[in-house]
C-alpha cells in the first residue's frame, strides 16, 4: 500500500476517534448541561405509567426508573425535578429547569417541547361521585354538572372539548380532586380509566363510566431545539421497549398486568 494512502487512512482513523468523544461531549452539553440528567416528574398517588410517587427513599415510578437508566447510559448522575402535574412540567419546558421528561402528548405541547416514541396509550373517561344518577356521557353533559380535571393537562383539554354543557374546572393535584369527589363537592373527575378504576376501589359508591372520550398518549420529551437530545432519547426508548427495560419499569411499579402500548 502506498505510503501516502496509509497516511491518509491513519489520518481518517484519528479524526474519527477525535470526533466520537466530541460528539458525546456535545450530547452531554445539550442533554445534561449541569452535569446531571434532570428528569421532570409529576407526583401523585394515582400511579400508572406517567405519575410518580414520593417515598421515604426519594421517588418511585416508571419515569423515575427510566430516568435512572438513561442517566446511567449517559454516564451522569440523575436528579429528579418534582412537579404537581404535567401542566407544570409543560410550563417549565422553556425555563431550563429540566432536561428530559415522560408525559402525555398533545398538539399544544408539541409547540413547547419535542417528543420521542409513545410508550403508553390510555383511555380517558370519567368517574362519578357516590350516589350519582349519572350513568353515561349523555347524562353527565348537562348544565349544573361539575367536572374536575388536573389543571392544564391533555385530559382537561379533552374534557373541555368533549363536554358542551357541564362545567370543567382544573385543580392542581390529584389528591385535591380525590377529596372533592369523596365529599360530593364535584360530580365527576376526568382521568385515564386505569387510574379511575383504582380510585373507585378507594371511594365506595363511585362509578367509572363505560365510554371513552379520548385516547391519551404518553411519550418521552425534551425541550425545543434539543435535537441531539431528541435523537438520543428516541433511541433509548426504542431500545428500552425491546430489551426489557420498559417492561421491568412497569413490573417494578405495580403494572405487571398492564401491557405496553405504543400506538
Amino acid at each position: 500500500m502506498p505510503t501516502s494512502l496509509q497516511s491518509a487512512l491513519v489520518g481518517l482513523g484519528l479524526a474519527a476517534m477525535v470526533a466520537m468523544p466530541a460528539l458525546a461531549d456535545g450530547l452531554k452539553d445539550e442533554i445534561a448541561p449541569t452535569g446531571r440528567l434532570r428528569v421532570a416528574i409529576a407526583i401523585s398517588p394515582a400511579g400508572g405509567a406517567f405519575w410518580s410517587t414520593k417515598t421515604e427513599a426519594g421517588y418511585a415510578g416508571v419515569p423515575v426508573d427510566l430516568g435512572k437508566a438513561m442517566a446511567a447510559q449517559l454516564g451522569v448522575p440523575v436528579e429528579y425535578v418534582a412537579h404537581q402535574n404535567s401542566g407544570q412540567i409543560t410550563d417549565a419546558a422553556g425555563k431550563g429547569t429540566w432536561d428530559v421528561t415522560w408525559l402525555p402528548k398533545d398538539p399544544e405541547r408539541e409547540t413547547r417541547m419535542m417528543f420521542g416514541p409513545i410508550y403508553e396509550v390510555a383511555d380517558a373517561t370519567y368517574i362519578v361521585k357516590p350516589g350519582s344518577n349519572v350513568t353515561s356521557f349523555a347524562t353527565l353533559d348537562r348544565p349544573g354538572i361539575k367536572v374536575a380535571a388536573v389543571n392544564a393537562t391533555t385530559t382537561m383539554r379533552g374534557a373541555i372539548a368533549h363536554l358542551k354543557h357541564a362545567e370543567v374546572t382544573g385543580y392542581q393535584t390529584y389528591d385535591e380532586i380525590f377529596g372533592l369527589l369523596r365529599s360530593g363537592e364535584i360530580d365527576a373527575f376526568a382521568l385515564s380509566r386505569d387510574q379511575l378504576n383504582k380510585m373507585a376501589r378507594k371511594i365506595p359508591g363511585t362509578k367509572v363510566l363505560d365510554e371513552t372520550f379520548k385516547k391519551t398518549v404518553t411519550a418521552v420529551a425534551v425541550p425545543l431545539g434539543h435535537q441531539q437530545a431528541l435523537t438520543f432519547v428516541t433511541k433509548f426508548m426504542t431500545d428500552a421497549t425491546t430489551n426489557g427495560t420498559l417492561r421491568k419499569a412497569y413490573d417494578d411499579n405495580g403494572l405487571k398486568d398492564t401491557p405496553i402500548r405504543t400506538e
